[in-house]
């Protein structure tokens, strides 16, 4: 039996406890698969994990920048050696809520000779006489690239539902074709990372009205801007609906909070940043003797 060492009698130390491991941003913004999706019960304006204030966000966004950009030179060096893997950022959101400025703060990080950006508009009357994945795939990412869709395939989804522009039944079985063409992808290296900014009525109204108040920013507001917000009910739903149908294990989506730029550039940052740590892309080895052309270049 263990002697009592008595009150006062030094004991031995407390094994240490590990800290409780705070869960991946992409655990924390992901739409489970399956799970019914109500967008009011999404703050636009939280702060769900990571820096809660603006100087903290961009401080921990600048911190993610050489982790980055040396992943992305890792990915594209192992393409050079065969490996397929990419990685595709697809970009939705209301009109305001920040595709672009997502594409100019975040994609900044990385060198852009790596980067293949692509912002998807109205179809074209060429693009019209093919199927909807068609001009999609012509713009996918090569090996060792890091793609951006600003907007994409679920347009197809989204304003087609909204201003009916297919029939319904037609309009049902595009969701089946995406989720089987992001399975596609996934089978052939594609890491799909599709996020939904989350805007709120009140934030975009603001944004729409600096748009107005300054002339320099009048080329950016469209007439046609107020139309579609009257519509925000509408698209509400088209969004809840292909979040609910389009969210798998392959492709799963993220709902990023975008009511503040800093916390909005901060998660998507953070979720890259993840999604490519997950990969683990390796520098190939030399295809030669190392050695031998070491001594020669000495030689010279």
């Amino acid at each position: 039996m263990p002697k009592n060492d008595g009150p006062g009698k030094r004991r031995g130390p407390r094994p240490e406890v590990e800290p409780e491991r705070e869960p991946a941003l992409r655990e924390v913004l992901r739409v489970p698969e399956g799970e019914r999706v109500d967008l009011t019960a999404y703050d636009p304006s939280a702060v769900p994990a990571g820096p809660t204030d603006k100087a903290a966000g961009l401080a921990a966004t600048a911190a993610l920048a050489p982790r980055l950009a040396d992943l992305q030179e890792r990915l594209y060096a192992s393409s050079t050696a065969g490996d397929r893997r990419r990685v595709l950022l697809v970009l939705q959101g209301m009109d305001t809520s920040g595709k672009g400025g997502t594409v100019k703060h975040v994609i900044g990080l990385f060198n852009p000779s790596g980067c293949r950006i692509h912002a998807f508009k109205a179809p074209t009357q060429e693009e019209r006489n093919h199927p909807f994945l068609w001009r999609i795939m012509k713009a996918l990412p090569a090996p060792g690239e890091i793609g951006i869709f600003d907007r994409s395939h679920y347009e197809d989804v989204l304003i087609a539902r909204v201003r009916e522009l297919v029939p319904r039944a037609q309009l049902g079985r595009r969701y089946e074709q995406i989720n089987r063409f992001e399975r596609s992808l996934a089978e052939d290296g594609v890491t799909v990372v599709k996020v939904f900014l989350h805007l709120s009525y009140e934030e975009q109204r603001g944004r729409l009205l600096e748009r107005l108040d300054n002339p320099e920013k009048h080329w950016k507001f469209n007439p046609g801007d107020i139309e579609e917000r009257a519509l925000w009910p509408a698209y509400r739903e088209a969004y809840e609906i292909a979040l609910e149908r389009c969210s798998t294990d392959e492709a799963p989506w993220y709902v990023v909070p975008a009511d503040r730029k800093w916390y909005r550039n901060w998660a998507i940052s953070r979720l890259l940043l993840e999604h490519l740590e997950a990969l683990d892309p390796r520098y190939p080895p030399g295809n030669y003797d190392v050695d031998e052309y070491r001594r020669r270049l000495l030689a010279t």
